[in-house]
C-alpha cells in the first residue's frame, strides 16, 4: 500500500509538472534580478522540472551514496556553468545539451541503468553545465545575479529532493513506476525536441 506521504508526494510532483511551460525558459525570458525570480525559474519550464525531478529518481534507485553525490554534483556544476555563462565564455550546443538531457537522463531512469556513483556523477555534471550556462548567459553581473542564482540553486535541489521522495517512496516494490516516469520524461524530451510540446 502507498503511503499518504508519498501520495502527496506524488500528487505534488504531477500538479507540478502539468503547471509548467514548454522549453522556451533559457536565455532572455523573464526577469533574473531576484531570488524570487530564481527561484520560480525552475518552476516554470517542462525540461527544468522533469530533469530536476529525475536526476533525483536516479540517485534513489541506485541508493547509497548517489542519492546525497547526484543531487549535490548538479547543483554544483550548474552553479560553475552558470558562472562560464555569466563571464560570456563561448560554449556551442547548449540547447541541444538540454534537450538531450531530458531525453537521455529519462532513458537512465526507465532502463534503471546502475552506474557507479562516479560515473554518474561525470554524467550528471556535464549535462548540469549546459543547464547552468543557460542561465548565467541571462543573470545580470551584479549582487541581484547572486541573489537569482541562489534562488534557482535552491529550487533545483527542492525538485531533486521530490524525486528523491518520490524514489524511495515508491521503493523496490513499486520502482516500475520510478521507470515509467522515467519514460515519460524521455518521451518528454523527444517532443521538446520536435517541436511537438
Amino acid at each position: 500500500m502507498i503511503s499518504a506521504t508519498m501520495k502527496c508526494t506524488t500528487l505534488s510532483a504531477v500538479l507540478l509538472l502539468a503547471a509548467a511551460m514548454p522549453a522556451y525558459a533559457h536565455v532572455g525570458v523573464g526577469t533574473v534580478s531576484s531570488f524570487t525570480a530564481g527561484f520560480s525559474h525552475p518552476l516554470s519550464g517542462l525540461d527544468h522540472m522533469t530533469v530536476m525531478i529525475v536526476v533525483g529518481l536516479w540517485a534513489a534507485l541506485r541508493g547509497g551514496k548517489a542519492i546525497w553525490a547526484w543531487p549535490l554534483a548538479f547543483v554544483g556544476v550548474m552553479l560553475a556553468g552558470g558562472g562560464l555563462g555569466m563571464l560570456h565564455v563561448p560554449m556551442p550546443f547548449v540547447e541541444p545539451a538540454i534537450l538531450a538531457s531530458v531525453v537521455a537522463l529519462g532513458l537512465l531512469v526507465a532502463l534503471a541503468v546502475d552506474l557507479p556513483v562516479s560515473a554518474g556523477v561525470a554524467v550528471i555534471g556535464l549535462f548540469a553545465l549546459f543547464h547552468g550556462y543557460a542561465h548565467g548567459t541571462e543573470v545580470p553581473e551584479n549582487a541581484a545575479g547572486l541573489g537569482y542564482a541562489a534562488g534557482f540553486a535552491v529550487a533545483t535541489a527542492l525538485l531533486h529532493a521530490v524525486g528523491i521522495t518520490a524514489g524511495l517512496g515508491l521503493g523496490r516494490r513499486f520502482s516500475g513506476l520510478a521507470r515509467a516516469a522515467g519514460a515519460a520524461c524521455a518521451a518528454i524530451g523527444a517532443g521538446l525536441a520536435f517541436g511537438i510540446l
